[in-house]
């Protein structure tokens, strides 16, 4: 058995077992062949008849991969051998040694009920995106996929350091390759799972663990719809930053940033990157909707067929006017004009407005601050409201007294209610949902929930 103060390889001295397990080990020791900070991490794989062969392949990857890594948030290679005969062992022992980085992991931050601000998690993505950037660059490409909190120390001078490569695959990027299934449950994308990573892999990895810093949740125990994970409402953050990070996590890995670079550049220009789609929009709706983190715009065109239908009767109806039997023709002569002008107005009245529903299309727009709804027919804008956004209480199907009548979508506000022009109850349900998700009126009751734990358990690095 390895004990405390014992020597290996005439070099490093035992200090303090920081983990154990069936065939592994980890110890913190000195480097007694150096007189400056002699601190280091020395892994012990035992290869014992219980061990897998995919664990010895593993540790073996991770010593010729370090070796060959250089760069200042990566803890850096001291040495591999091999204890071929150790007292009270009947099995060899592969070593690798590694320099010591003092600090905790993000996990061990968050198990204290650390809580981490939208400007310490930006800052941690910026941290671990620009370690990705150099490992998959260098020849050949080299991807980590474990990224999660417990591989990220935050290091006493304030830095983020990425540890543990015993996941690292430096082949992963050759056409038809497939490799050992490693990684965590909840931070691994579906693709890894089928023993396939690309970088955007670990991209994935890193979206799921901001997640994890965000919410105090870890990813498994989120809820998912159609794959992606279901964080925003339990965060209150930036949403061109939440929107940003559910582009990591898609679950296609075509729908995720490409390169590490890429996600650098849209977190700069977060603002302008649209959010996760909802529900996809049905098939065959005409409905236009632009958004991003800041806007929404939405187009309700009129009621395609049907107002043409309106419009061809109503055309077949006035020319019989000019054709009633010769007697409705006297009767009319006989009636004094104001009494005809009366009935021709409240007839032209009467069918305007039973085309108004088919013809009309409704626009609107919303920023953080103000919103704006226009009605328009045959593309005039004929009535408009603007308001405050943050009046929006309510987003809902419009009532209707008539039974089976086509209904639009309303918006609730503090004083008033304002609808706009019928639509279809499959677009009216998806588009109800985009709304309540951009305004974000499905989250304050979680938000203050959110709120009060923050102030129990605020802290700070």
């Amino acid at each position: 058995m390895l004990r405390s103060e014992q020597v290996l390889q005439q070099r490093y001295q035992l200090k303090e077992k920081l983990g154990q397990d069936a065939s592994r080990q980890t110890w913190l020791a000195d480097d007694l062949s150096t007189d400056a900070d002699g601190r280091v991490v020395v892994k012990l794989l035992a290869l014992s008849p219980e061990m897998q062969w995919d664990e010895c392949k593993l540790f073996e990857r991770e010593a010729q991969v370090l070796q060959h890594l250089n760069h200042p948030r990566i803890p850096g290679y001291r040495d591999y051998f091999v204890i071929d005969r150790h007292p009270g062992s009947r099995f060899p022992w592969f070593a690798l040694v590694q320099n010591y980085i003092s600090g905790q992991s993000l996990q061990q931050l968050l198990d204290q009920g650390h809580r981490f601000s939208e400007e310490q998690v930006q800052q941690i993505a910026v941290d671990v995106l620009n370690i990705l950037l150099y490992l998959h660059t260098v020849d050949p490409p080299v991807l980590h996929r474990d990224i999660k909190p417990s591989n990220l120390i935050l290091g006493d001078d304030r830095h983020i350091y990425l540890v543990d490569f015993g996941a690292v695959q430096d082949q992963a990027l050759l056409e038809g390759a497939t490799f050992t299934v490693v990684g965590t449950y909840g931070y691994v994308p579906m693709e890894q799972f089928g023993g396939r990573a690309v970088p955007a892999s670990d991209l994935y990895a890193l979206g799921a663990t901001l997640i994890h810093l965000l919410t105090g949740t870890a990813p498994a125990d989120l809820a998912q719809h159609d794959g992606r994970i279901q964080f925003g409402d339990y965060v209150s953050f930036d949403l061109g930053f939440i929107h940003w990070v559910s582009k990591l996590t898609e679950p296609h890995v075509f729908n995720r940033f490409v390169t590490a670079q890429d996600a650098l550049t849209a977190l700069e220009e977060r603002h302008a990157l649209s959010p996760p789609i909802t529900n996809p929009k049905p098939n065959g709706s005409r409905i236009q909707i632009k958004k991003s983190a800041n806007y929404l715009e939405i187009e309700l065109p009129r009621r395609g067929s049907k107002a043409y239908r309106v419009l061809f009767l109503t055309g077949l109806f006035i020319p019989l006017l000019f054709y009633l039997p010769q007697y409705y023709q006297v009767l009319i002569h006989r009636l004094d004009i104001w009494w005809i002008s009366l009935l021709l107005g409240v007839s032209g009245v009467t069918v305007l407005d039973l085309l108004r529903p088919v013809l009309e299309q409704t626009h609107f727009y919303f920023d953080r601050h103000n919103f704006e709804m226009r009605r328009k027919l045959f593309g005039v804008c004929y009535w408009r409201h603007r308001g405050k956004t943050a009046t929006i209480s309510k987003i809902c199907e419009q009532e209707n007294k008539v039974g089976g009548a086509a209904k639009g979508i309303t918006i609730e506000l503090w004083t008033r209610k304002i609808t706009s022009n019928p639509i279809a109850t499959v677009e009216r349900i998806w588009l109800i949902e985009e709304l309540e998700e951009w305004l974000g009126l499905n989250r304050w009751t979680k938000l203050k929930q959110q709120d009060r734990r923050d102030r129990r358990n605020s802290s700070h690095f």
